[in-house]
């Protein structure tokens, strides 16, 4: 079991015991861990709009909600690669389909969404076991299955802890 100090896991999108630890305890510690007042190391997101982000992309991942891909068909081989590249998103990547702004707030309160996001998450890891063939759509990486999944979550997720501070940079030292 992880500790709820500052966790420290190390990045490695490739390694499918590193994501499954990731996605059953450190995920969800660092969920409960999250105060509402962190503000972000980098980006315009409060917590609960990071919370309430990482919602909707596992909602996305399990057809609950449905999007269509916006990157055209002869792209989507090389932008796929980013999926298996053992690299971390740079800390100021903006994504081109959410615009200059967070969206408005769909829960009540920061509690409420994260409740959300662990019975989510939940769904998302139980999903996969029982429709480990299931496809769905990625607006960026087109159709993708479990293990593609996996790793865009496990680098999306990883992205936003580290934006909050719930876990320690590899190689980077704190004070």
């Amino acid at each position: 079991m992880i500790d709820s100090g500052m966790m420290e896991i190390p990045f490695d999108v490739n390694d499918e015991k590193n994501r499954h630890l990731f996605f059953t305890e450190v995920l969800p510690l660092a969920v409960k861990n999250l105060d509402e007042n962190m503000p972000p190391n980098w980006g315009k997101m409060s917590a609960q709009h990071m919370v309430e982000h990482l919602i909707w992309t596992l909602k996305i991942s399990t057809g609950t909600l449905e999007v269509s891909c916006r990157t055209p068909e002869n792209i989507l081989p090389r932008a796929k690669l980013f999926l298996h590249n053992n690299k971390e998103s740079p800390h100021n990547f903006k994504n081109p389909l959410m615009g200059e702004n967070p969206p408005p707030l769909r829960y009540r309160t920061f509690n409420d969404a994260k409740i959300a996001l662990l019975e989510e998450l939940n769904n998302t890891l139980a999903h996969f076991q029982l429709f480990p063939e299931a496809m769905n759509v990625h607006p960026v990486f087109g159709p993708l299955g479990k293990d593609e999944w996996q790793r865009i979550h496990f680098k999306h997720c990883y992205h936003h802890l580290l934006q909050f501070g719930m876990i320690k940079e590899p190689g980077k030292e704190t004070l």
